[in-house]
C-alpha cells in the first residue's frame, strides 16, 4: 500500500489570477501567505512523516513547501517532477480570463476555462494532462521506498490525479473543487486505487478523542404526527 497527499499550491499574486497562467511561473501572494501561517501549521502537523515530497518546476509549490517547513514540517530533501505541472494552455497562457468567461456554455466547461475536451493551440488537452499526472502516479508509486508521498502540485494536475485514480472522464474531474493548500489523499493498495478525501482545509483540525461531544441524549419514544423520516 501506498498513500498519496497532494497539496494545492498557495494563492498566486492577485495581478496574475485575472490571466490564465496555466505553467507560467506566475509569483505567489505573499501578504496571503503570511496571514494563513496558522494554516500551515495546522496542515504541516497533519501530514505523514517520514514522506518522500514531490514538488513541480514551478517556484509556486516549491514556496508552499517552504512555508509548510516554516510551520512545523522536517527539512527535507525534494523531488522536483514536472509529471505534476499544471495544464499546458499553449497560446493562450497569459490570456485575460474575461475572454474565457464571455464564451458560452457549449464552448467551456462550467468550472474551467476551456471546454473538458479542448485542446489549446500548442497546449495540451485535459486528458492528455490526466494520461501525465497517471504516468507520474504509477512511477512513484513503483520506485517508493517508503509508504507516503507528499505533492504539492497545481488544481488541474490534482484533479487529474483523481481523475486517473476513479476513472473519471474530464469533464467530471473538473467539477472537482481544489482549494489552494487543501488537501486531496489517494491510496494504492492491492485492490487498486482508491480516494480517501477531496479538498480538506487544514483549519478543520482532525478530531480528537479527548474532546469529543459527550453523547446525544436518547430521543424521546413518544410519537408526533408530524414525525417521519426527515425528522
Amino acid at each position: 500500500m501506498h498513500h498519496f497527499w497532494l497539496i494545492r499550491h498557495a494563492l498566486v499574486h492577485r495581478d496574475s489570477l485575472a490571466f490564465l497562467y496555466g505553467t507560467n511561473d506566475v509569483p505567489v501572494c505573499t501578504e496571503t501567505m503570511r496571514a494563513q501561517c496558522d494554516a500551515y501549521a495546522t496542515l504541516a502537523a497533519r501530514l505523514p512523516r517520514p514522506a518522500r515530497v514531490v514538488c513541480t518546476p514551478l517556484s509556486r509549490t516549491q514556496l508552499t513547501a517552504d512555508a509548510l517547513v516554516r510551520g512545523g514540517y522536517p527539512a527535507h530533501e525534494r523531488v522536483i517532477d514536472p509529471a505534476f505541472i499544471e495544464q499546458d494552455f499553449g497560446e493562450w497562457q497569459g490570456v485575460p480570463i474575461s475572454q474565457f468567461e464571455n464564451r458560452g456554455q457549449e464552448e467551456r466547461h462550467p468550472f474551467w476555462p476551456i471546454h473538458a475536451a479542448e485542446t489549446p493551440p500548442g497546449g495540451e488537452s485535459f486528458s492528455h494532462l490526466i494520461n501525465r499526472v497517471g504516468a507520474g502516479l504509477a512511477a512513484l508509486r513503483d520506485t517508493a521506498t517508503g509508504n507516503h508521498t507528499i505533492i504539492v502540485s497545481h488544481g488541474g494536475a490534482i484533479r487529474a490525479a483523481c481523475a486517473y485514480a476513479m476513472e473519471l472522464t474530464p469533464h467530471q474531474a473538473l467539477c472537482l473543487q481544489i482549494d489552494n493548500i487543501s488537501l486531496t489523499r489517494l491510496s494504492w493498495t492491492a485492490q487498486g486505487w482508491r480516494l480517501l478525501s477531496v479538498n480538506e482545509h487544514a483549519s478543520i483540525p482532525p478530531c480528537q478523542s479527548a474532546c469529543a461531544a459527550p453523547p446525544a441524549a436518547p430521543r424521546q419514544q413518544e410519537k408526533t404526527p408530524n414525525e417521519g423520516v426527515l425528522s
